[in-house]
């Protein structure tokens, strides 16, 4: 890349104060992220859960015992070490645990039903996973083909303070109903603190190079089956050190503190708080899922500096806080991304906090990060930000990749840099379609202004063409959106005889609204739409389909209409 700004890289220029062009080459392993805050920060708290701390030194001398209890159940270099926990401490020291053999995780949802899990496992193959107890049972039932040589079962509760675990075991209802929310008998399996008893391996035992595979990061499946996306220690460690390069204002050391309220088994959140955060010898204070009164009494004591969030989040915690007449002041930055960021959610937000809300960029094939906003006075509400140091970036024309597009065209946006992966595993096919000649193509629709800024339009795929003409799904949703009776929207595409598809919407009901009026909101939409965008159809639901992190699934909604037409 180029040291300076140009016409193909205008937005070199809005990079801050202190924000390098570009990146030094990258060496190492994400061993080395760990490693180095344990250096300079023993003392420090490493992770906060419910309160109980964990320091850098205790953090450090778990992954290696960790580490050595999986070498002794013959975990090898390069093997895939499935892990299926909620946000807690031994998701962190089992993570840097594998990875410290040289090994490979592959990262799940807790959550899954058993086929969803089922179906990953047949994709990776690992023999050997950490899970959560409650998960357990669903592992050892899977088809002998697929079972796993050895299994070891978290109970999480372990985790939490004495008191806590002591309030866990009153002879109580309530007791008795969170204490099973959170853990059950794995029989069978071996528990977690029998792994972690097993002498810390030695410091001599040869770790893993930059260009071993680290992760198996599995797509969300919105586009179709879930693939496992290759990320190698450059890849992750390159988006660890672009994040801090990016953004100087966060310094390393005690002080900087973290939340970790988005799952650290998706792309995002675990790289703003597995990797980021662990390299800048951050707090990162964990919840096992969004609560906004947990968030809001966390901030009291000890408000984050970073705070990785999607934007029904932001609306969630800013409606409690004023709710509960309790202050947010002290986040400094809050970074969105996964959706859409409403500009009018910005103002209210920074108002309440006296920090920044930023919109950000990434999928899970580029480790996720590729573009932010600058926290400064020039970012751009309404934009996914700039290209971070090391990254490049072109929009170019779907059907003719070769033409680069000029800044205010649609088109393609397609990105190399060294967070982007290696390929999907065991897919070469899959692989050489989204990897040509060096660039990713991300199968999204941008626009580029002239400082470099870059908006979304839409998905490639999820573009309805209708009559011969192009409907972006988001444009109309966000038109609809602005109808009084109705809280959000869906927009697809159904087959049609005459014009090829057809434009349909799913919309919730605003609070209060007991039945839509959709002739009226066909109406509305008319007077801000072009004719050949107006819904043909619409139909009422009280929810719509969303993904752990609240992106609205059209496939789904685009099934449902189908089976139903059916």
């Amino acid at each position: 890349m180029t040291d300076s700004p140009s016409a193909d890289r205008p937005w070199l220029s809005s990079y801050g104060e202190g924000v390098p062009l570009d990146l030094p080459p990258i060496d190492g392993s994400l061993m080395d992220l760990l490693d180095e805050s344990a250096r300079d920060y023993p003392d420090a708290p490493a992770l906060q859960f419910f309160g109980r701390e964990t320091t850098y030194a205790a953090l450090h001398d778990a992954v290696d015992r960790a580490a050595a209890g999986l070498r002794d159940l013959g975990v090898n270099k390069g093997d895939r070490v499935a892990i299926v926990l909620p946000n807690c401490p031994q998701h962190i020291i089992a993570f840097y645990a594998v990875l410290r053999l040289g090994a490979v995780v592959v990262e799940h949802n807790p959550l899954y039903t058993p086929r969803e899990l089922r179906t990953q496992f047949q994709d990776h193959g690992a023999r050997h996973a950490i899970v959560w107890d409650k998960v357990a049972p669903t592992v050892q039932d899977f088809p002998a083909d697929l079972r796993v040589e050895a299994l070891v079962a978290v109970d999480v509760t372990r985790a939490l303070p004495l008191h806590t675990r002591l309030a866990l075991r009153l002879p109580v209802k309530k007791a008795r109903e969170s204490r099973a929310a959170l853990t059950s008998p794995a029989r069978g399996a071996l528990s977690w603190d029998d792994l972690v008893r097993t002498p810390a391996l030695a410091a001599s035992h040869p770790g893993p190079r930059t260009d071993d595979l680290a992760v198996l990061q599995y797509t969300s499946g919105t586009t179709g089956t879930p693939k496992g996306a290759m990320l190698t220690h450059r890849n992750l460690l390159a988006n660890a050190r672009q994040s801090q390069a990016f953004i100087p204002a966060v310094q390393r050391g005690d002080g900087c503190v973290f939340y970790a309220v988005l799952p650290m088994f998706h792309a995002y959140g675990l790289t703003l708080c597995l990797t980021f955060a662990m390299s800048m010898g951050a707090r990162l204070v964990l919840f096992p899922k969004f609560d906004a009164d947990m968030v809001i009494d966390a901030i009291k004591k000890h408000p984050p500096t970073v705070l990785p969030l999607v934007p029904p989040i932001a609306e969630r915690l800013l409606a409690r806080a004023r709710e509960r007449g309790a202050s947010i002041r002290g986040i400094r930055i809050g970074v969105s991304g996964a959706m859409a960021l409403s500009p009018a959610l910005v103002e209210p937000f920074e108002e309440a906090t006296g920090g920044y809300l930023i919109e950000g960029y990434g999928l899970s094939e580029c480790s996720p990060v590729l573009m932010v906003n600058p926290p400064a006075d020039n970012r751009k509400a309404g934009t996914i930000g700039i290209p971070i140091p090391g990254t490049d970036a072109r929009v170019v024309d779907p059907e003719n990749p070769s033409r680069v597009l000029g800044d205010g065209e649609p088109g393609e946006l397609v990105v190399r840099g060294p967070q982007v992966f290696s390929g999907y595993y065991g897919k070469p096919e899959e692989t050489e379609k989204v990897l040509v000649d060096g660039w990713f193509h991300t199968g999204d629709i941008v626009e580029r202004d002239a400082d470099g800024f870059f908006r979304v339009v839409d998905r490639l795929k999820e573009l309805i063409v209708t009559g011969g003409f192009n409907v972006s799904p988001s444009e109309v949703e966000a038109t609809l959106r602005q109808h009084p009776q109705v809280a959000d929207a869906a927009v697809v595409g159904l087959p049609d005889a005459h014009s090829g598809e057809q434009v349909v919407a799913v919309v919730i009901p605003s609070p209060g609204v007991s039945e839509v009026d959709v002739e009226d909101v066909s109406a509305f939409a008319r007077t801000r739409l072009t004719p050949y965008k107006v819904p043909k159809r619409i139909e009422t639901v009280e929810e719509l389909p969303r993904s752990l992190i609240g992106k609205v699934l059209r496939r789904q909604v685009r099934d449902a209409l189908l089976a139903k037409d059916a």
